[in-house]
């Protein structure tokens, strides 16, 4: 389907808020007080999380290709999967699309932030927080992560891929952020994506929270500088790849 570029931003921008208001709402349900999914684990954030990024993908697919993440939309252009006059604009609706869906949370559960006195806990619904701040491995980890995301889904752009998994939708894409939560998400909770940790800590330090702690600047440049790295490398190497 060929869009207009308003079309492809309207979509990616509501595809990502989508993607921020389930994926920063079940952090906010998992988390704050008086909630009913209160300390349900680990297990159920990654797997809310890949089922969030689903939805998203459900939503802007036909009209964008569904990358909302930046760091998704610079690695598909470096490997010359994306067109790279649509990058700003791309860039643009998803980081706005992650503010939107980062207020959504915080007026659906309003009245649990406010029966939470635990400032940590408030950021950590919005953003990532490192579990042992050392912010060369904590960006390590984030170009890790993010090298495996956008590679994998490079992979999945080559001919004999693409042929077998367009029947799947967006099932692979579900299940790679689910098994990249469970399993490289530990150190630094796997943003992998500036649109999900920077857009809502910008938000984070714009609404007037009860008890807030600052938002936590000093880390914020590792899920942005991280995933950025870990997604151009991706392309480099997928460029080469598909070039074979």
């Amino acid at each position: 389907m060929e869009c207009s570029v308003l079309t492809k931003f309207v979509f990616e921008l509501i595809g990502t808020m989508v993607m921020i208001l389930m994926g920063d709402g079940v952090c906010a349900c998992v988390t704050l007080n008086k909630s009913k999914g209160q300390n349900s684990g680990w297990v159920v954030i990654t797997l809310a999380w890949g089922l969030a990024v689903m939805c998203g993908v459900l939503i802007a697919g036909p009209y964008t290709g569904a990358h909302l993440n930046p760091a998704v939309t610079l690695g598909l252009a470096i490997a010359g999967l994306f067109p790279w006059n649509l990058v700003a604009p791309y860039v643009v609706a998803q980081m706005m699309g992650g503010a939107l869906g980062a207020v959504m949370v915080w007026a659906v559960y309003k009245d649990h932030y406010d029966a939470t006195p635990d400032g940590d806990a408030k950021l950590g619904t919005f953003c990532t927080i490192p579990a042992i701040r050392n912010y060369g491995r904590n960006c390590f980890v984030e170009m890790v992560a993010t090298l495996v995301l956008v590679g994998i889904i490079i992979g999945f752009s080559t001919a004999g891929n693409k042929a077998g998994l367009a029947a799947l939708g967006p099932i692979p894409v579900t299940l790679l952020i689910v098994a990249l939560g469970m399993s490289l998400g530990g150190p630094t909770g796997y943003a992998m994506n500036p649109a999900r940790d920077l857009s809502p800590r910008i938000v984070h330090a714009l609404l007037p929270l009860k008890n807030k702690r600052d938002s936590d600047w000093a880390y914020a440049w590792v899920p942005v500088v991280g995933p950025l790295l870990g997604a151009a490398i991706a392309g480099a190497l997928g460029l080469i790849w598909l070039a074979i």
